[in-house]
């Protein structure tokens, strides 16, 4: 299982980011997938998920109504649109394989893209 990020940079607040995860090893039409992120001297936290069983998706409450989570399954990728981003998302941000649309069921990760967001 290989899973690449891309799309992280440099912004200033109320800008807008979208990253990208090309996922490679696995059927991506029979599992969730997710983005987490990692601040520095936090703990990583699930940002988004998305089941591409049934196509149900869940967002963390700091990112609801900023972030959209989508996916090409025919490229086996996944996406997350990032609007009006505030400095506090900071973090590097991590693609995740999941058992099921549940942050607790992570098996696989990417290497991380950092997304700063300057005030």
């Amino acid at each position: 299982v290989q899973l690449v990020e891309s799309g992280g940079g440099l912004v200033q607040a109320g800008g807008s980011l979208s990253l990208s995860c090309v996922a490679s090893g696995f059927t991506f039409d029979d599992y969730a997938m997710g983005w987490f992120r990692q601040a520095p001297g936090k703990e990583r936290e699930g940002v988004s998920c998305l089941s591409s069983v049934d196509g149900s998706t869940d967002y963390a409450d700091s990112v609801k109504g900023r972030f959209t989570i989508s996916s090409n399954n025919a490229k086996n990728t996944l996406y997350l649109q990032m609007n009006n981003l505030k400095p506090d998302d900071t973090a590097v941000y991590y693609c995740a394989h999941l058992v099921r649309c549940d942050y607790r069921t992570a098996t696989y990760w990417g290497l991380g893209t950092q997304v700063t967001v300057s005030s």
